[in-house]
């Protein structure tokens, strides 16, 4: 079985390489510029070919799919995030998240998709729980995880008699780099509204990748991985 992971070279990203690895996938992970990120997955991973393609550039991921061959299995994890206010947002702000979030799951689809055709598989994005509610803050990446949603569950119905899977789970708060600009009482109050009392691990993220990527008959769903934070 072959997977393509992007953003694959850190958090979420690289629990999902691990998780397909331990699965006996052959796994293909891409990253944008982090070249000491990316060192380092290979070192732990060696099996795993890491290829610098950055998801918002169509040039770069078409040239990714030349030579993979058939496809079973499509991890859109590659994001970045924005915060501030709404009267601080810029075009320039607007055109990284957009062009990275929406537009690098797109038309990753768009070059995976030919590789499934013909023999089934399944593809899993990674949304966010603000792109199903929203947070302060957080309306240009909110916005985008929100998009996300909305072309899984069209595209779900395109690809649906192609015998082709696509889902995407939505995290809560994962312990990740994206959160470490929270200070000490900001994560303490963050935790205080989760019922499950703790922030979310990349590695339980990727169980449920996992577990969208094996069933062949959930399509077009959003699975909440966030500790009860949105019930």
């Amino acid at each position: 079985m072959k997977a393509l992971v992007t953003g694959g070279t850190r958090g979420i990203g690289l629990a999902v390489v691990r998780a397909l690895c331990a699965k006996g996938y052959s796994v293909t992970a891409t990253y944008s510029s982090d070249e000491e990120s990316a060192l380092s997955a290979r070192k732990e991973l060696p099996a795993v070919r890491f290829v610098r393609a950055d998801a918002a550039d169509e040039a770069a991921t078409a040239s990714l799919f030349d030579g993979l061959g058939e496809l079973d299995l499509l991890v859109l994890n590659a994001g970045v995030s924005a915060f501030g206010q709404i009267q601080d947002v810029t075009e320039e702000d607007y055109r990284r998240v957009f062009d990275v979030n929406v537009k690098g799951v797109m038309f990753t689809c768009k070059y995976a998709v030919p590789k499934m055709i013909g023999k089934g598989g399944a593809i899993v994005a990674v949304s966010s729980v603000w792109g199903e509610t929203g947070g302060s803050c957080e309306s240009l990446y909110s916005a985008s995880k929100g998009a996300v949603i909305a072309f899984v569950k069209a595209l779900a119905k395109e690809l649906a008699p192609s015998g082709i899977t696509v889902n995407c789970v939505s995290p809560g708060v994962i312990d990740t780099s994206m959160n470490a600009f929270l200070t000490s009482s900001e994560r303490e109050a963050l935790e205080a509204e989760i019922p499950l009392g703790r922030y979310g691990t990349c590695g339980e993220v990727a169980d449920a990748v996992c577990a969208l990527a094996e069933n062949r008959y959930i399509t077009g769903q959003v699975l909440g991985v966030n500790g009860g934070f949105l019930i």
